[in-house]
């Protein structure tokens, strides 16, 4: 099991998007995401996020908030299903300029245009739940071979 942070910075109507290009044997390959990684030794949620969109992104986070935990599982190995435990953000507070990013392409996309690029299913779930500023919530999304399966929300 694996615990990941993910972060929706906001501006103009826009996040800024990772379309995952870039990493060989990527489960997001081709998909478009937020920024964010694995968490390292020692690191909270919150360390770990800013981190990653550092150095993901180049930019330095202010006031983060907490919205969200998301369980994602992959039953596509049913023999050896995954778990990612997934610690959602979102901001609207940040400086700095973008840099390239190893991982793929950085991209501020409208909000209105999420669901037209290649994403995870479930993502639509919680973007919408951190859209409509919902109170934190607890999202259990359940796939086989990328198609959702099951999603169970709190």
């Amino acid at each position: 099991m694996t615990n990941t942070t993910l972060c929706y910075i906001e501006k103009d109507g826009k996040y800024l998007m990772l379309h995952r290009v870039k990493k060989i044997n990527d489960l997001n390959k081709d998909k478009w995401i937020g920024i964010g990684g694995k968490l390292e030794n020692c690191e909270s949620p919150q360390d770990c996020i800013r981190r990653e969109v550092k150095e993901e992104s180049g930019l330095e986070l202010g006031k983060i908030e907490y919205r969200g935990f998301v369980t994602f599982v992959d039953m596509s190995q049913e023999d050896n299903p995954y778990t990612e435990y997934m610690h959602l953000f979102w901001t609207d507070d940040f400086k700095g300029q973008l840099k390239v990013c190893d991982e793929g392409d950085l991209e501020w996309v409208l909000k209105s245009k999420m669901n037209d690029l290649p994403h995870w299913k479930g993502d639509e779930i919680f973007l919408d739940l951190i859209d409509k500023k919902a109170p934190f919530f607890s999202l259990k999304l359940v796939y086989k071979n990328g198609v959702l399966l099951e999603s169970i929300l709190n």
